[in-house]
């Protein structure tokens, strides 16, 4: 059993979040999902994203470290979109990670340090014409980071939607969240 703990995105806690939470935990993983937002969700990305802009990026990445600070080392650390963001700095800073799963983004390593850890797994998945993932530059981020260290796996999939594997939100794609899925359950299986 792998212990994952999972980041919203910017919509909040949604209930397609929380649905893939039990995805994993019906496979026989620990997952903790934080609520970054205290509750709050939004029907667009738009609005969610002002409400992380409102709140600061840096209380985002704050509440991610205070959610990770009771739980064991040995964590999957795992975000989706926004979410990456306390999922990518505590995979890279916080000592004992045992994989990240970074969902629809991706930053440039620098930002939490010089190089990405050898001995921490990584999957990256993203849409292929996702405005976000390859406009915003998360797409060359995850290219710069699979090209950077043999632990790093880079999955595209055929599409315009971010927020595809969210089954709550009209951009949920069926086909391209189950693969996602697929490779996430594969990838928790090996690091357990």
């Amino acid at each position: 059993m792998a212990e994952v703990l999972l980041f919203h995105h910017a919509q909040g806690l949604t209930p397609g979040v929380t649905a893939f939470a039990d995805t994993l935990r019906l496979h026989g993983h620990g997952v903790h999902v934080p609520d970054l937002y205290d509750g709050r969700t939004f029907d667009t990305l738009e609005e969610g994203v002002g409400h992380a802009r409102d709140i600061g990026f840096g209380t985002i990445l704050e509440r991610g470290a205070g959610a990770a600070e009771p739980l064991p080392a040995g964590l999957v650390l795992a975000g989706f979109s926004l979410g990456v963001l306390p999922a990518q700095q505590l995979a890279q800073t916080r000592p004992g990670a045992r994989g990240a799963l970074l969902f629809d983004a991706c930053l440039p390593v620098t930002e939490f340090g010089a190089a990405w850890p050898d001995d921490v797994p990584v999957q990256v998945h993203g849409m292929d014409g996702d405005e976000f993932f390859v406009g915003d530059g998360d797409l060359d981020a995850a290219r710069a980071l699979a090209a950077a260290t043999e632990r790093a796996e880079l999955f595209l999939y055929p599409g315009k939607q971010h927020l595809f594997a969210d089954s709550s939100l009209p951009s949920h794609d069926p086909a391209a969240a189950a693969l996602l899925t697929e490779r996430v359950l594969a990838f928790l299986d090996a690091v357990r």
